[in-house]
């Protein structure tokens, strides 16, 4: 073992290094077996028989496997709906997002801008200051923004931690380009659509995760602005509502609150649990699989944006 680890490192190693070596690869497996069993077994009981989950013993396998739990799901119109609405809540609450953050990270980082520390100043304090619940929900209804679409969208076009960590990288851009550009007679537009935008690639996909991640998880806007508008419900609302009805069916002393539905001359049993577990999954799938293809530019982004304050 010491000469096949020394082939690698370029020294010989100790005792003490192959106990350490040893006891961080078990709590590295420990904390990826933490990580990933629930939703293994989330994944695992959203296939299985709604009546036999019920019994338990449902761990890493589905122990009579039926997709049934799926079709129960998106046999609901309003769940539908709903993935419509948070799928387009998505790409254009996050497209929108990207761009204004970028294009104020770029204003702010420009030393020749006279209001750049007070205006930078303003959007830190918003990230601890806020008016609250009820104002903002006045400030929502003057603005007629409720029972709208773009209730998800405009009160977080601009992110504040995403526009300091894009601010930073951009200050980190050699400032000889930007004069470059000026001397041939770039204005800031230029400069930002042609030069920040695409050396700042890194910074761009990762606050675009975040964004990402943040408009598909939302749900509780929905709930204060737009629970009165059912075409206008995202997945994560309509999750929210499958756990409290969950809640209710069990609270009421029925078996696992199940109930049972027709499909082709045959009764189907489905529980809150089934239910619940395969709409974890649905509202899951899509940012699990956004995410490896911007990993790449995630760490990169994040300490090349965290370099200056």
């Amino acid at each position: 073992m010491k000469k096949f680890l020394s082939k690698f490192t370029g020294r010989r190693r100790g005792v003490d290094d192959l106990v350490f070596d040893t006891l961080n690869v078990i709590f590295m497996v420990l904390l990826v077996v933490v990580m990933l069993y629930p939703m293994i077994n989330t994944l695992a009981i959203s296939f299985n028989d709604a009546t036999d989950t019920v019994r338990g013993g449902i761990h890493l396998l589905p122990r009579e496997w039926t997709t049934y739990n799926f079709e129960h799901v998106f046999g609901e119109a309003q769940v539908l709906q709903a993935g419509i609405i948070s799928i387009l809540r998505t790409v254009i609450g996050t497209s929108l997002s990207v761009f204004c953050t970028a294009m104020v990270a770029y204003t702010i980082s420009r030393q020749y801008f006279v209001l750049r520390k007070f205006t930078t100043l303003i959007f830190v304090l918003t990230m601890y200051i806020n008016g609250g619940l009820i104002p903002t929900y006045l400030l929502m209804r003057e603005l007629s923004l409720i029972g709208t679409f773009w209730i998800y969208v405009i009160p977080h076009i601009v992110g504040i931690f995403q526009l300091i960590v894009t601010r930073s990288f951009i200050e980190g851009l050699p400032e000889t380009i930007f004069e470059s550009a000026r001397i041939d007679g770039a204005g800031e537009w230029t400069q930002f659509i042609k030069i920040a935008l695409p050396l700042s690639l890194p910074v761009i996909a990762t606050i675009a995760l975040f964004f990402a991640v943040f408009q598909w998880n939302q749900w509780f806007d929905v709930f204060i602005y737009n629970s009165s508008y059912p075409n206008l419900s995202v997945l994560q609302y309509e999750l929210m509502k499958v756990l409290q009805n969950s809640n209710a069916s069990l609270g009421s002393g029925s078996a696992a609150g199940a109930f049972a539905a027709s499909q082709g001359g045959v009764v189907q049993t489905v529980t809150p649990q089934a239910v619940r577990a395969a709409m974890t999954i649905v509202v899951s799938v899509p940012i699990i699989c956004v995410y490896p293809f911007l990993q790449k530019y995630f760490v990169k982004g994040l300490t090349l944006g965290g370099v200056k304050g």
